[in-house]
C-alpha cells in the first residue's frame, strides 16, 4: 500500500527533509548570493606609477569591470587604514592611531572593543558566509602581549595569518591559532606565492553551500622588498619619478618637511631609486597571483558570481620634498590608493571619479551580501549604487583624513641634534616622522573645487591648505592667501568630522548645497582648538 505523506515524512533522513523544506526560491536565492574576494597590498601607491607592473591585474580587473581614480585612505599608515577597512571607521571612531601596541594596534582593547563587529566578524555570523584569511593582518598581530599567534579573530572560518609585519621570507604565520614557521627556499616559502597556494587550496576544497569571503593581504610592495628570484632582473632602466615635487624644499609647510635636506644625497637618490625598482620587482609575483586567482574561479565556475577588489593600505613617496623613503604624510601620494572592482552587474573598462575611501568597503561587501547596513556603526557608504552605475546617485563631496604621529621622548642616537620626539630617520639625519607630525584633514573633491585643508597640533598649530586644480602637486600651501571664509568653514567642517560617528560622518560638505555653517560655532581662540584636536583623537 501506499506510504502516507507523515510516514514518508519519518522515513527520510534528516538532509533530504531539509531539502524538502527548503523552497526552491530559498535555495535560488541561496545559490546565487555572490562570493567577494578583497586583494590588500601594502604601501602601493599610485600617485607614482604603482600600478605600472600589474599588467595582469589591469587586464583580468580594471579592464573587466571599473577603477576608482579618486580613492583614499584616512590615515595612511598600514595599521589605521587596515583597521580602517575591517571595522568601515575612521580612526577617531576605531582608536588605531599608529603602528604601536601603544597606539591600539592589534592590542587586547582592540580585540575587545572592535574585532567582534568587523565586516567579516558580520559576513560570517549574520550572513552564512565562509571566510578566509591569508596574509598580514595587522603590524603587531602575534606580539606576545597581545595574545600571540594564538590569537584568531572572530569571523575567520579558514585562518593564515602573518605574525607581525611584512615579510618575504623567515616569518611566522598563525595557521587557525597554531605557529607555523617558514624559512627561505624559495619555492616553498616565497611569502606571496604561498598566499597564492593557500588561497587556491581554499577555493578547491571549500564548502560549494555557502558563500565564500577571501581576504588576501600580500606583503608586497612592502619593505624589504625581496623579488622572486625570477624577476630580480626586471625593470633594471625604472627609476623613480622625477615629477614636480621631487627633491624639492618643502617651503611653507610644517616643520617635518622643512627640515628635509635639500638637494637629496646622491646615496640617498641612488637608495631610493633602488627601492623603486625592488618594490616594482615584488609587484611581479602578485600580477601572478591575480592570474591564478582568476584562473581558478574561472575554472570552478566562479567567476561571474564573485566581486574581487584590488587596493592598498596606503600609498608611497620616493624623494617628493626630499623625504627619501615613507609613508605617513598628508599628500596625495601618501593618501590616494588604487581601487578597482570586478563582478556581477559592473560594466567593463569604465573609470569613477567620485571621491571613495576604504571605510567603503566594509559596508560595500555587507551591502552585496544583503546585510541590512542600519544595524552597523560604519562611518562609510555603500559603493553598490555606484558599481552597479545606478543613476542619480547622492555621493560624499569630502572625507577626513587623520594621523597620530610616533615619535619618542628621548633623542634619535644618530640625529642628537634634531632633539626629542622624531623617528624613522635616515643616515643623513633626516626624519619622516615625530610625535607631533599629528594632524587632521578634509579632503574635498567637489563639482567647484578640488581642495585640502589640513591643521596640524603642534606648537605652530600650522595650516596647510592646497588647490589641487591649480597646484597638483602641492608645492604651494595657500593658507595664508585664500579666502577667510572658506578657512573659517573648513575648520568649522573639520571640527565635524573629527567627533562624527556613523550617519554624522556622511553630512553634506562645504561646497554641497545642503550644507549649514553657523559662524557663532567657530573656536576663534587657536590654544583651545588644538586641545580639542588631541583630546578628540587620543
Amino acid at each position: 500500500p501506499a506510504m502516507s505523506p507523515a510516514a514518508l515524512l519519518r522515513a527520510l533522513p534528516l538532509a533530504a527533509m531539509l531539502l524538502l523544506l527548503l523552497s526552491p526560491a530559498r535555495a535560488a536565492r541561496q545559490a546565487r548570493r555572490p562570493n567577494v574576494v578583497l586583494i590588500l597590498t601594502d604601501d602601493q601607491d599610485v600617485c607614482l606609477g604603482g600600478m605600472t607592473p600589474l599588467k595582469k591585474t589591469n587586464a583580468l580587473i580594471a579592464q573587466m569591470g571599473i577603477t576608482f581614480i579618486n580613492a583614499y585612505v584616512p590615515s595612511a599608515l598600514c595599521c589605521p587604514s587596515r583597521a580602517s577597512i575591517l571595522t568601515g571607521k575612521y580612526p577617531h571612531n576605531h582608536h588605531v592611531v599608529n603602528n604601536t601596541l601603544e597606539g591600539n594596534c592589534s592590542s587586547k582593547l582592540w580585540q575587545k572593543i572592535q574585532e567582534p563587529y568587523t565586516f567579516p566578524a558580520l559576513l560570517k555570523a549574520m550572513c552564512g558566509y565562509q571566510t578566509f584569511f591569508a596574509g598580514k593582518y595587522l603590524n603587531e598581530y602575534g606580539a606576545e602581549d597581545a595574545g600571540g599567534v594564538g590569537h584568531v579573530p572572530p569571523g575567520w572560518s579558514f585562518w593564515y595569518a602573518l605574525e607581525k609585519n611584512s615579510k618575504y621570507y623567515n616569518y611566522t604565520l598563525s595557521v587557525n591559532g597554531k605557529a607555523r614557521r617558514h624559512g627561505e627556499n624559495y619555492s616553498v616559502d616565497y611569502l606571496t606565492d604561498v598566499l597564492a597556494n593557500m588561497s587556491l587550496d581554499f577555493l578547491e576544497y571549500k564548502s560549494n553551500f555557502e558563500p565564500f569571503f577571501m581576504m588576501i593581504a600580500t606583503p608586497a610592495p612592502h619593505s624589504p622588498w625581496t623579488p622572486a628570484p625570477q624577476y630580480t632582473k626586471s625593470f633594471q632602466n625604472v627609476s623613480a619619478p622625477r615629477n614636480s615635487n621631487f627633491n624639492i624644499h618643502g617651503k611653507n609647510k610644517h616643520w617635518l618637511i622643512r627640515q628635509a635636506k635639500t638637494p637629496m644625497s646622491n646615496s640617498s637618490i641612488q637608495f631610493l631609486d633602488d627601492a623603486y625598482r625592488k618594490r616594482w620587482q615584488t609587484l611581479l609575483s602578485v600580477d601572478d597571483l591575480i592570474e591564478k586567482l582568476v584562473k581558478k574561479l574561472e575554472v570552478n565556475g566562479e567567476l561571474d558570481n564573485t566581486y574581487i577588489f584590488y587596493t592598498s593600505d596606503n600609498g608611497f613617496h620616493t624623494g617628493q620634498f626630499s623625504l627619501p623613503i615613507d609613508k605617513r604624510q598628508l599628500y596625495e601620494f601618501d593618501i590616494k590608493v588604487p581601487l578597482l572592482v570586478r563582478g556581477p552587474g559592473i560594466k567593463p573598462n569604465q573609470t569613477n571619479k567620485m571621491l571613495v575611501a576604504n571605510i567603503d568597503l566594509g559596508p560595500t561587501i555587507l551591502d552585496i551580501a544583503g546585510y541590512d547596513l542600519n544595524k552597523t556603526q560604519m562611518d562609510g557608504m555603500s559603493l553598490l549604487p555606484l558599481l552597479r552605475g545606478d543613476k542619480n546617485v547622492t555621493w560624499r563631496s569630502d572625507f577626513l583624513v587623520e594621523y597620530q604621529g610616533e615619535g619618542y621622548n628621548g633623542s634619535d642616537p644618530t640625529c642628537p641634534g634634531l632633539g626629542p620626539g622624531v623617528t624613522h630617520c635616515f643616515p643623513d639625519c633626516v626624519c619622516e616622522d615625530s610625535y607631533n607630525n599629528t594632524y587632521a584633514c578634509v579632503r574635498t573633491l567637489s563639482a567647484s573645487w578640488d581642495l585640502q585643508y589640513c591643521e596640524f597640533d603642534d606648537r605652530e598649530v600650522f595650516v596647510e591648505v592646497y588647490n589641487l586644480t591649480a597646484d597638483p602637486h602641492q608645492i604651494n600651501n595657500i593658507a595664508k592667501t585664500i579666502d577667510q571664509e572658506i578657512l573659517e568653514k573648513m575648520n568649522y567642517r573639520l571640527m565635524m568630522l573629527q567627533s562624527c560617528s556613523g550617519a554624522t560622518c556622511r553630512t553634506p560638505g562645504v561646497f554641497d548645497p545642503g550644507y549649514r555653517f553657523d559662524p557663532r560655532l567657530m573656536f576663534n581662540n587657536h590654544g583651545l582648538r588644538a586641545r580639542r584636536f588631541s583630546a578628540q583623537f587620543l
